[in-house]
């Protein structure tokens, strides 16, 4: 019983920082020094990748409408409008794609750990921070999903790589690239949701083909009840972050991100 509630409160916080720009794993490394699943290494890792299904089924639910191509009332020209956009997104996913599976083990054996969190933190918490600075009152090129182009599909593809570092954050790192590249907020903050859709599943079939099907009645349990509560926070705090975008800014996460890393340096370092 005390790890379905574990497993619950893991839930709510892969659903809040998985679309928030704040790090899933910078916030779940910190969680499990005090919340630890009663599961083996192999399962937790799975667990922590699998229940991102959740959060990707909430997208598809808000955004249903927009990026299924037929029905809804969709003339031709929309369908074909539809499928572009689709193109967009996949070639987006080719960088980060063909780097996670070349590199999978290799990222994870080099990069995680508190100190490359702490510090990936920090740095696009200032980077949040100096961008929002500089795009102040400026006008941007981009002020629709259906206006990204091929090259700057590719581009935030690049910077999607980044995220494969343990504490980027793969919202935040699509997010800053979209701003460096003209993107208007609410465009660069659409384009990740719909990023995230074919990533996070090939990401998850990955963890589950790794770890196998045979899980026991508990583990089960545990993955179900982690995944639906990840999928109910998921809806709310992509819908709160669509709202919040309209009149605000990025750089209030630039400072949680920076607040965060230092809150891990010296957790890990005096502990």
């Amino acid at each position: 019983m005390l790890d379905i509630l574990k497993s619950i409160i893991l839930g709510i916080i892969q659903g809040i920082t998985e679309w928030l720009p704040i790090s899933s794993t910078g916030h779940m490394i910190l969680v499990d020094e005090f919340l630890k699943l009663n599961v083996s290494k192999e399962f937790f890792s799975m667990f922590l990748v699998v229940i991102q299904l959740a959060s990707i089924l909430a997208v598809v639910l808000i955004f249903f409408k927009k990026l299924f191509p037929w029905g809804f009332g969709k003339t031709k020209e929309e369908t074909k409008t539809t499928f572009n956009l689709w193109y967009m997104i996949l070639i987006g996913c080719i960088p980060a794609g063909i780097i996670g599976i070349l590199l999978d083990d290799k990222i994870d054996e080099w990069f995680f750990n508190p100190w490359t969190v702490a510090i990936t933190l920090i740095v696009y918490g200032i980077l949040f921070i100096v961008i929002e600075n500089r795009n102040k009152n400026k006008e941007f090129k981009v002020n629709s999903v259906y206006q990204i182009t091929y090259k700057t599909a590719v581009l935030i593809g690049l910077f999607q790589v980044l995220a494969l570092i343990p504490g980027t954050s793969r919202s935040g790192a699509t997010i800053l690239g979209g701003l460096i590249l003209g993107l208007d907020r609410k465009t660069a903050a659409n384009y990740t949701f719909y990023l995230a859709v074919p990533v996070m599943c090939g990401a998850s079939l990955l963890k589950l083909l790794k770890f196998g099907f045979s899980f026991s009645g508990a583990e089960i349990v545990i993955l179900l009840v982690g995944m639906l509560s990840a999928f109910i926070v998921s809806v709310l705090a992509i819908s709160f972050l669509l709202k919040y975008i309209k009149k605000h800014d990025f750089k209030v996460f630039g400072y949680y991100r920076i607040a965060l890393g230092i809150i891990v340096l010296l957790y890990f370092l005096f502990r």
